[in-house]
């Protein structure tokens, strides 16, 4: 799906901008709260969180999990950021994620004033649509030590809207990354993965075969946790509780190498020993695991051929736990019922599905399907990848992973009362994927399955 140029911008009152900006200062405090140390920059800073804003207004993005952005952002608009870490000095990295329909401008940071000196510089151009998304980096070669204001201000000579804002991210330049929270593939056990997956010699498809890219595997509750090896990595129980699946070893000190090491697993076929994970749903306070999951690995590409395995230890999340927002009936991803007598209600609330006693309370959870090609994960777990929108996948993420997916059903049919999830509401729904494959079973997967439009079953057979 192609963005096109909203033929409303700048519909926003000032009073409804006055009520983001309240919101948004309360956003403020949680960053500055987050600024890192003197020695490391302060990460991603997500644009909605200002601290004083001129002609600016907010809106949620298109993409699943991208939060909000400042959205229509014309010349002279500005925002503010305070308690920006911008280290010790040297070289600094700063990245910004926009995206524009028509261009063209700038997007100028500077330190102390918006007149104040120029930290960076950010030339837009149309990236396609007011949702097409591309991530601009730029260095600075010398900037402000420590805690600074940040002012994001606005540069155009074309009249109107040029440019949409998701976030900034900030960091010491060493190794190009942004954050410590890049993680950058080791290029050469991924050159080596990738070689031995375009060697493989792809098995004929049988004449009656289902022509979908599809293969999966097949997975039962493990264990809980209020755990998150992505999130709070080496931080037992500073996550709300969450329900694992595949490898049974995971926790909160979970790396690559203790999924490879552990050979048991919830799912099937036993050569996935990737971890996944969702929050805890909870009726009446008492807690309902999932009966079972099925992990999709396909593809929504005009061309699944341009499909490559996972590289190892890739991790990803989809979904926002801090979404909490009413999900009713007709809203997108939603719980809703599967089998004999569908959805007979909904809850008095309005946002989970009453489902007959035939049918079960089901979710399906759809992860990005396009990756920069460089980092295994990023700060906000999400800023690697993308959804693609038109069937390809170009520009800042350009190659093709498989499309993950997780179909969850819980035995269940519900009450008037709802659920809750360990996140809260039923929109905060998210999970999250380490993956530990098998690099040949993976591999022969995508080469047999997505790479020919075949459906495979567990075993990776037709």
């Amino acid at each position: 799906m192609t963005s096109s140029p909203s033929p409303h911008p700048r519909t926003r009152t000032r009073a409804s901008l006055a009520a983001a900006l309240t919101a948004a200062l309360t956003g403020s405090i949680a960053l500055i709260a987050a600024a890192g140390s003197a020695e490391a920059a302060s990460g991603v800073v997500q644009a909605e969180t200002y601290a004083a804003q001129s002609g600016v207004q907010v809106e949620t993005t298109a993409d699943t999990g991208g939060g909000q952005n400042l959205s229509y952002l014309a010349n002279g608009d500005w925002t503010r950021y305070d308690g920006i870490d911008l280290g010790t000095g040297g070289p600094l990295t700063v990245s910004a994620r926009v995206s524009s329909a028509v261009g063209s401008g700038a997007v100028e940071l500077h330190t102390g004033s918006a007149t104040g000196p120029l930290l960076a510089q950010f030339p837009v151009t149309a990236t396609g649509g007011w949702q097409n998304w591309v991530t601009l980096t730029a260095t600075a070669a010398t900037h402000p030590a420590g805690a600074q204001s940040v002012y994001a201000v606005m540069k155009s000579t074309q009249a109107g809207d040029f440019v949409n804002i998701n976030w900034f991210s900030f960091g010491d330049g060493t190794g190009g990354q942004p954050d410590p929270g890049w993680v950058t593939i080791d290029q050469a056990k991924w050159n080596a993965q990738l070689a031995a997956f375009r060697a493989m010699t792809p098995r004929p498809v049988p004449a009656n075969s289902v022509r979908v890219p599809e293969f999966n595997a097949s997975c039962l509750y493990s264990h809980s946790r209020p755990d998150d090896p992505i999130v709070f990595p080496g931080l037992p129980g500073a996550s709300h509780m969450h329900s694992f699946l595949g490898n049974n070893a995971t926790d909160a000190n979970t790396t690559t190498d203790t999924l490879l090491s552990n050979a048991g697993s919830s799912c099937k076929p036993a050569e996935d020993l990737s971890a996944y994970w969702i929050p805890t749903l909870y009726e009446h306070g008492q807690v309902i695991e999932p009966k079972d999951v099925t992990v999709y690995y396909g593809s929504r590409l005009t061309d699944p051929s341009k499909t490559v395995p996972f590289p190892q230890g890739f991790r990803m999340i989809a979904g926002d736990a801090k979404l909490q927002v009413p999900t009713p009936a007709g809203s997108v991803n939603q719980f809703y019922c599967a089998g004999a007598g569908g959805e007979t209600g909904r809850s008095a609330d309005g946002n989970w599905p009453l489902c007959a006693p035939g049918a079960t309370l089901m979710f399906q959870l759809v992860f990005p399907d396009c990756w920069d090609g460089v980092h295994l994960d990023s700060p906000t777990h999400k800023a690697h990848v993308a959804y693609t929108y038109d069937g390809t996948c170009k520009g800042d993420f350009p190659v093709a992973i498989p499309s993950l997916s997780f179909l969850i059903a819980y035995p269940t049919s519900g009450t008037a009362d709802g659920f809750q999830l360990a996140s809260k509401m039923a929109s905060s729904m998210h999970g999250d994927a380490f993956f530990a494959w098998d690099d040949a079973a993976l591999g022969h997967r995508v080469k047999d399955c997505v790479v020919q439009r075949a459906k495979c079953n567990t075993a990776g057979n037709f």
